[in-house]
């Protein structure tokens, strides 16, 4: 039997969602990369107008919001235990 959590997965699309699951571990894709890069994993810093900070490896990168092509939450326990305390 498989478990899961529904709508854990989406993709984060708002303002809002870079704001509500601030700390918790993304993946980024950029449109257009920024200082050479165009992926990103790691923690969500939050958002502060069009810019969205993300954790990589210890190094705080600033991403603009209106160039990010794909993003989402990426299953890690954490997340999954703040989802089910609801």
């Amino acid at each position: 039997m498989e478990v899961s959590t529904p709508g854990i997965d989406r993709p984060l699309t708002r303002r809002k969602d870079f704001e509500n699951y601030a700390g918790y571990e993304a993946k980024i894709e950029l449109s257009v990369p920024e200082d050479g890069r165009r992926r990103y994993r790691g923690k969500l810093l939050g958002i502060t107008d069009d810019t969205v900070k993300i954790e990589v490896d210890g190094e705080v990168f600033d991403v603009d919001f209106d160039n990010i092509n794909r993003s989402k939450l990426v299953m890690t326990d954490d997340l999954l235990a703040a989802v089910s305390q609801g």
